[in-house]
């Protein structure tokens, strides 16, 4: 999942219908295996999936640590997916495309005076932003336009008139809020600073909305030409109020265009004007194997997809392992743009899964209906109806579940800004277990839902690879954990996303209105979305 850093935003429910679907009676005539939930779910097997995240792991080790897009790890990640996807009858394109890749040998942050002078610790105190420029960089430090009283609705640094001749030649101190970091970064840029500081905004509760106040991981979007650092709201109020501060900067990073692709799969069987499709993205951070971001996701993906090899459903399935995620949604957005009007049209829905295997999980339902009135607002109308599939399917276990608000921040964004109606799983990234999760999941309050998210410890071996050796050691003392992945939140998500992509497989009706024959009742093809199904702009 893309991290924090990119803020993106993007009718009544037939639950009736909905459930029915959950215990789908295909057609006779299909005659396929694996051709209903019950059958496809007892074919998805937690050690099916697992087999995949010991491939990536081993990938990820025999190409320095990760499976980043760009460099050769994700190469044969993707070389390893289409292999078994081509084996098992599928026709398979490999989507190239070219994107902008960043990554970062090294980095410090220094307060250099007033005395006594403080080292800051990379992953503790900063983070260097994605897209900084490279340097070293020592000068006193400008506060720009702080928003420090609450409600702090900060827009520090969007505008170019933000930026005085003061800046020329030093440090800014910005603010987040109001705009992309990327934006802030190059107006101080273009005013001729020497380097940035992002602090967090500190907007709202800081109980209830942590990541507003944490330090959290950015990306600048495009690459700069200063060093760019972000840091907690508490320690951007602490420089803000030191008198005389000077800092150092140091930055040893690499920005270039590289080319990578997404892999694509599909069976010709199913109607091709009504596609159910289901993607998850294969990148990881370039620093990281990325086991459960995004491990989880393409290998529970790829085993639906393999044990749905021979199912000869209504609709068409297509399934999409998306390339540069991690650079900002690149890979499924370039997918979406390369569409005509009416290829999307054509899409009945589509079903995202990134991080399903969370250490510290919650069960993440994103919120089609915006029930839970939080964040971005609802998905497309059919949303809702996704949702319900989902809901159903843990409510039929005994199982609770979260809404996860539609940040942007995966690949669903590029669909909804297009009207398709979206869904899908999440079990947590940065954010804090609370204490409502403990008691509906069990965990460590207090502990990031995934504790080396993002970091070289997402593996198969994540104290040897840096985790908390003592919160790692909680954790395996409440749950099955396999590396760095929850195996019971694992495998109940597979049989979710199993039992989803069979369900539209064979019926959309309650998303789109679609009819399938001997299944349902609803609108023909063609017969259009309604206009609340467009137009839902990413923000």
């Amino acid at each position: 999942m893309v991290s924090a850093r990119v803020r993106r935003a993007l009718a009544a429910t037939v639950a009736a219908t909905l459930v029915g679907s959950l215990t789908l009676v295909t057609p006779a005539q299909a005659g396929s295996h694996n051709n209903s939930a019950k059958k496809l779910t007892k074919a998805v097997t937690l050690k099916g999936v697992l087999r995949h995240l010991d491939a990536f792991q081993k990938i990820a080790d025999a190409n320095g640590g990760n499976r980043g897009s760009g460099l050769p790890g994700y190469d044969a990640s993707a070389d390893y997916v289409a292999g078994k996807l081509k084996k098992a009858g599928y026709t398979v394109t490999r989507q190239p495309f070219e994107f902008n890749f960043f990554e970062e040998f090294g980095s410090s942050f220094a307060r250099t005076s007033p005395p006594p002078a403080t080292d800051y610790v990379a992953g503790t105190d900063y983070d260097l932003m994605d897209f900084s420029g490279a340097g070293d960089v020592t000068a006193s430090v400008v506060p720009v336009d702080l928003a420090l009283t609450p409600p702090r609705a900060s827009t520090s640094g969007c505008e170019a008139s933000d930026f005085t001749s003061a800046v020329t030649g030093r440090i800014v101190l910005v603010q987040r809020g109001g705009c992309p970091f990327g934006q802030k970064v190059t107006n101080a840029e273009a005013a001729g600073a020497v380097g940035a500081i992002l602090m967090n905004q500190g907007d709202g509760d800081p109980v209830t909305n942590v990541d507003r106040y944490a330090l959290f991981a950015g990306t600048l979007g495009n690459p700069v030409g200063i060093p760019a650092v972000s840091v907690s709201y508490f320690l951007g109020e602490q420089l803000a109020a030191t008198a005389d501060l000077a800092v150092r900067i140091t930055a040893d990073t690499t920005s270039e265009i590289r080319a990578t692709e997404n892999v694509i799969a599909e069976r010709r069987t199913g109607r091709a004007d009504n596609v159910v499709m289901a993607g998850a993205h294969l990148d990881s951070e370039p620093d990281t194997a990325g086991i459960n971001d995004n491990g989880t996701g393409s290998a529970a993906l790829l085993e639906v997809a393999l044990q749905m090899a021979k199912v000869k459903s209504n609709n068409r399935v297509r399934f999409a392992w998306w390339g540069a995620e991690e650079a900002n949604l690149v890979g499924s957005t370039f997918y979406v743009n390369s569409l005509t009007a009416e290829q999307v049209e054509d899409l009945a829905l589509y079903l995202n899964f990134d991080m399903i295997g969370s250490p510290n999980y919650v069960f993440g339902v994103y919120d089609g209906d915006d029930s839970a009135q939080t964040g971005a607002g609802p998905g497309p109308e059919g949303s809702a109806q996704i949702e319900d599939v989902f809901e159903s399917f843990f409510a039929r276990r005994g199982l609770p579940t979260n809404a996860a608000d539609f940040t942007g921040r995966s690949d669903y964004g590029p669909f909804i800004a297009v009207g398709v109606p979206a869904g899908g799983l999440f079990t947590g990234a940065e954010v804090l277990k609370t204490a409502e999760d403990v008691a509906k999941y069990g965990g460590v309050e207090g502990a990031q839902y995934d504790p080396c998210y993002h970091d070289p410890c997402d593996s198969l071996r994540p104290v040897t690879d840096g985790a908390d050796a003592a919160l790692y050691a909680q954790l395996r003392s409440l749950y099955r954990l396999y590396g760095n992945v929850n195996t019971y939140a694992l495998d109940v998500n597979a049989d979710a996303l199993a039992t989803a992509v069979i369900t539209f497989a064979y019926d959309t009706s309650a998303v789109n209105g679609v009819r399938s024959p001997g299944t349902s009742h609803g609108r023909p093809h063609g017969a259009g979305r309604s206009a609340d199904a467009h137009g839902n702009a990413i923000r």
